[in-house]
Formats: structure tokens, sequence, C-alpha cells
């Protein structure tokens, strides 16, 4: 008997190379989890007359989590409606090294943080248009020391920090620091100085919250600085949140530190739903070629089975992947080695923690 359910989208490109056997994987496990495949994309369109019909929406909203491929086309409007429509506001995406990864840093051992994303607003709201467009409110530029329509020509991008999407996501950064239960420490990263009333909100709203979680240390660091220090002393750091691009930048950025975008899982979670998929790409460059790395697709999974309460099958996996890292013979490409994508899944069942 199935007593929980998972919506799976395997994506485009690479991507169901490395989604497929991964879901094929859990399956193997019993762990009472139904998995279904949502009907989108062209396949949707050609029966439906739509990319994401109604009741591929309908089996999202009654599942208890999304597993999701990277997508570059005709399934981005499901992974849109996984943001905004289900309000996944935090991204977590952790940067934990294990021994065997190609990390290009002369010292890894021991890297263990989270970088938290908020997921919903800053540049991404997606307001943009032409600088024209707003001539009638005659902004002002301290700055430049001019009003823009004085510029000339060009584009615009509105940045919008609001509080309530400040506070649920520096919350959520505390409540993960007492649950990682490590350094317990959080960290708030964003160009307050130069962006004081936007960005200087987000890091006022965390200073008021860090008071409520006196058993949770807590700093500040404006962006560049904090880049400069998470590449320099990367073990200091414990659980980070920060507005959206800079998430974005800063995560991809973590992920080099260990050894690349093919290490890095990600969890987006919301109050009451949450979806899970690996940080890099479509990686259409090689599409077919079976060489994908899977790494960051199985600890996307193992987020997937802690959020619904499977912690024992999670931490197989992850114990699986370190086991697999131990042999330098089962790695993809990317991580120095020669074995191709399913050689590598081969490997991870063989392991002491998934076989049979």
């Amino acid at each position: 008997m199935s007593n929980k359910q998972v919506a799976v989208f395997m994506g485009d490109d690479a991507s169901p190379e490395v989604m497929e056997p991964t879901t094929e994987l859990l399956k193997g496990m019993d762990l009472g989890i139904e998995f279904v495949e949502p009907l989108v994309g062209q396949a949707a369109k050609a029966q439906t007359g739509t990319l994401f019909p109604d009741a591929a929406k309908a089996q999202i909203d009654a599942a208890d989590a999304t597993f999701f491929g990277s997508t570059s086309g005709d399934s981005t409007p499901v992974l849109f409606y996984l943001r905004w429509g289900k309000q996944t506001f935090a991204n977590v995406r952790p940067c934990t090294f294990v021994p065997g990864f190609r990390s290009p840093l002369a010292n890894p051992q021991g890297i263990d943080f989270a970088i938290i994303r908020e997921n919903l607003e800053d540049l991404y709201l997606g307001l943009e248009g032409d600088t024209e467009d707003l001539a009638g409110l005659n902004l002002y530029s301290k700055h430049a020391r001019a009003n823009l329509g004085d510029l000339g020509p060009g584009k615009y991008a509105i940045k919008a920090i609001t509080e309530q999407g400040s506070e649920r996501v520096i919350r959520y950064a505390f409540e993960l620091a007492r649950k990682r239960d490590k350094q317990r420490k959080v960290t708030v990263t964003c160009k307050y100085n130069m962006l004081a009333v936007a960005d200087g909100l987000f890091l006022e709203i965390g200073k008021e919250i860090a008071k409520e979680y006196p058993d949770i240390a807590f700093d500040h660091y404006i962006i560049d600085d904090f880049l400069c220090r998470m590449i320099s002393n990367p073990h200091a750091l414990d659980v980070v949140v920060m507005p959206n691009l800079y998430g974005d930048i800063m995560s991809d950025g973590a992920a080099g530190l260990i050894g690349g975008l093919g290490l890095a899982p990600s969890g987006c979670y919301g109050a009451d739903y949450a979806y899970f998929e690996s940080a890099h790409g479509t990686a259409p460059d090689i599409a077919g070629q079976n060489i994908i790395n899977p790494t960051a697709t199985v600890l996307s999974a193992a987020m997937l089975l802690d959020y619904l309460e499977k912690n024992e099958a999670a931490q197989k996996l992850r114990d699986g992947i370190q086991q697999v890292y131990s042999d330098p013979s089962n790695l993809t490409v990317d991580q120095g080695g020669t074995a191709s994508t399913l050689q590598f899944f081969d490997a991870l069942l063989a392991s002491s923690a998934l076989a049979k």
C-alpha cells in the first residue's frame, strides 16, 4: 500500500537519462510511494491543446511532492506553477563535500553548508520593459544625478523585496539551522550598502528575526564580501540566506567549491508543498551520450525522501553515493572518471547501502 504520492517530470535533453533510473531506483526501495507522471509538453498539447493541462495540475496538487527534471522547454509552465502556484519560497541548495568529489580546493574536507535562495521575488518577478514607459514617474537617480529619462533609451527591471517574502525565508533559515544542529549559525547576505532600501529591508528583517533565536548565531556580509569569504573559508559557513538573484549565482558558485553543478541537489519548500530537482541545467550538449552525472539528481531524491519523512531511505542514498565515490572507476567524465551514467547507477545499486 502506498502512503505517499510523488509527481515526476523527467525534464528535457539529458535530464531523463538521470531522472528515469533514479525514479526506478526509488521504486525498487519499496518505500510505499506511488509515482505518477502527469502528461505535459508536446504530447499533452497534441491531446489537449495545451502544454500544461488542468489534469496535470490536478495531479501535482494531489501529490505530496514533485520530483522535477531539469527543463529548458515545454515543461517550463510546470516549473512556474511549482514555484508561484505552490508558493515554494525557500530554495535550499546544500553544499556538502564527499570524499572523491573533484574539488578544485586544496582542503575541501568538511565543507558542509546550505544556501537558501528566496525563490519567488526580487528581479525574478519579470517586471521588465522600456525605460520610456517610466518617463511619467520622473525617477531621479541620486547616484547618476540625473532623471532616468535623461539617460537615453534603454530597458528596466524592477527589483522587489517584500516584508512577507523576506520574513518567511529568513525564518526558514533559522529553523533549518536548528534542524541541521551543526554550527547553528545563520548568515544574511545582500548588497545593503548600495541598495540600502530594498536589500536594507532584507537585512533589517534578518536582524529582527535573529533576536527570536538566541540559540542560533547570526552574522551578515555585503554580498561581494561574502563571496570572498565563501571561497577563502567555506568551512565557516552553516546556513546562508539571501535574495533570489544572489542566491541563484552564489549557489552555483558554491557547487564549484566541491566539484561542480553535477554534484549539486536542491529542494524548493513552501508552507505545505515542496519540489526537488538538481541545480544543473538540461545539458543539451551531452544529451544521448550516457555520460551525465547522476549525483545531483540522486541527492535531490534524498532530499525528497527526507521531506516525505523517509529519513532512513534518504540516508541510504547518501551512503550509497559516498561508497560510489570511494572508487574512481565508478565516476563519470566530469569527475575525472570514464564510467557511463548507467555504470554509475550499477555501482550505486551494488553498494552495501542499497544492495538487497
